[in-house]
């Protein structure tokens, strides 16, 4: 017996018979995988974008009057506060102007005053006659007239000193202020290659648009026609950054955008993030989720009951008589731990959530519930 064994024929065999003995016995024995049915659920229709974030509002920054630049006191790119002096000019004209319509208002004043006491005098001296009615006349449009002068040069007075200011520039926002062109010995404002200094973008809140083909608007909305309230449409507006991670302030409805994309066929509804740290910049872009319209029924399937090979996503439907059937499903949003099914499968129906891999069309399978 031990002399036939080593026969290396003989071996080999013996050896392909039992292993096809066992691959008998595995074929016999139906397959034991874990199961759980397809379910429906109220589950709201939840879409993603990904779109630029905007900032709130922006001002441009110009000169009003012309003048040489003298210096700029803010930090190209950083955030400056409203009423923040940014640019200084210098103010040497101005406040020569300053000083000339002050004198000129001195002098205005003193003519006025001895034209009121001629006018004051003249009054009694042509009631008794002692000077003509034309004499009073003259004397009260003297008087009239240097009232005149008086307010004039304090008009003239008035705009020396709003141009003086306007050497000094502010910052008419809150927000962050870009760079500019313009160094100190340049001579800015309007008509010079200076008009415009630089630009200040508030984000403390910023916006993202969300366009939506308008055929899918209809069908969320329910309306037939354009509507520029769509509050009510929009939910659970989240944002996720590059890096994945998810932002922690929940959006909020800003407005409808006035008019459609025609290029696009695309209704954009603008959501707003408040912004307080500086966080999200302009120009980034952001993956919104939101959920749109109204909860829907959808069929659910657990995750990973889903095989997904080159597009093609599918599960195993186990019959009433524990047989095995290859599904192809379109697949919805995932909510959770489960894959909305938008066709392939019914409420009800079981499917597998192991051994996706063995399974073969037909196969018996014994199941169980996790």
């Amino acid at each position: 017996m031990i002399y036939r064994l080593k026969n290396p024929i003989l071996l080999l065999t013996v050896l392909v018979l039992l292993s096809c003995k066992q691959h008998a016995k595995s074929i016999s024995e139906p397959l034991s995988v874990e199961v759980a049915k397809a379910r429906s659920e109220m589950i709201p229709y939840t879409k993603e974008f990904i779109a630029p974030v905007s900032a709130n509002y922006s001002a441009t920054v110009q000169p009003r009057i012309s003048g040489f630049l003298v210096a700029s006191s803010f930090k190209n790119g950083m955030p400056v506060k409203r009423g923040q002096l940014i640019f200084r000019m210098d103010d040497a004209p101005q406040r020569a102007n300053r000083l000339a319509a002050e004198a000129s208002l001195a002098s205005a004043k003193a003519k006025a005053a001895q034209a009121k006491q001629n006018y004051e005098r003249a009054i009694p001296l042509a009631r008794i006659n002692a000077i003509s009615q034309m004499q009073l006349d003259q004397y009260t449009a003297e008087n009239l007239s240097a009232i005149a002068s008086v307010k004039s040069a304090e008009q003239t007075l008035r705009n020396a000193r709003l141009d003086e200011s306007y050497t000094l520039i502010y910052a008419p926002i809150s927000g962050i202020i870009s760079s500019s062109a313009a160094t100190p010995g340049d001579y800015i404002g309007p008509g010079t290659q200076f008009s415009t200094l630089t630009t200040i973008q508030n984000i403390d809140t910023v916006g993202v648009d969300l366009a939506i083909p308008m055929s899918e608007y209809l069908r969320i909305s329910g309306r037939k026609t354009f509507s520029y309230d769509n509050a009510s449409l929009l939910s659970n507006i989240r944002l996720r950054v590059a890096d994945g991670s998810d932002y922690p302030e929940q959006g909020f409805y800003q407005y409808t955008r006035q008019s459609i994309a025609s290029e696009m066929g695309t209704i954009v509804l603008v959501v707003g993030f408040k912004n307080p740290d500086y966080a999200l910049k302009v120009g980034q872009f952001a993956r919104i989720t939101a959920s749109l319209g109204a909860d829907r029924e959808h069929i659910v399937v657990p995750q990973r009951a889903v095989s997904q090979i080159q597009n093609i996503s599918s599960v195993w439907v186990i019959r009433p008589d524990s047989t095995a059937e290859y599904r192809e499903v379109k697949l919805g949003s995932t909510t959770g731990e489960w894959w909305i099914v938008e066709s392939g499968v019914e409420e009800g129906e079981v499917i597998a959530t192991t051994g996706l891999q063995k399974l073969r069309n037909g196969m018996k399978v014994t199941t169980t519930t996790k």
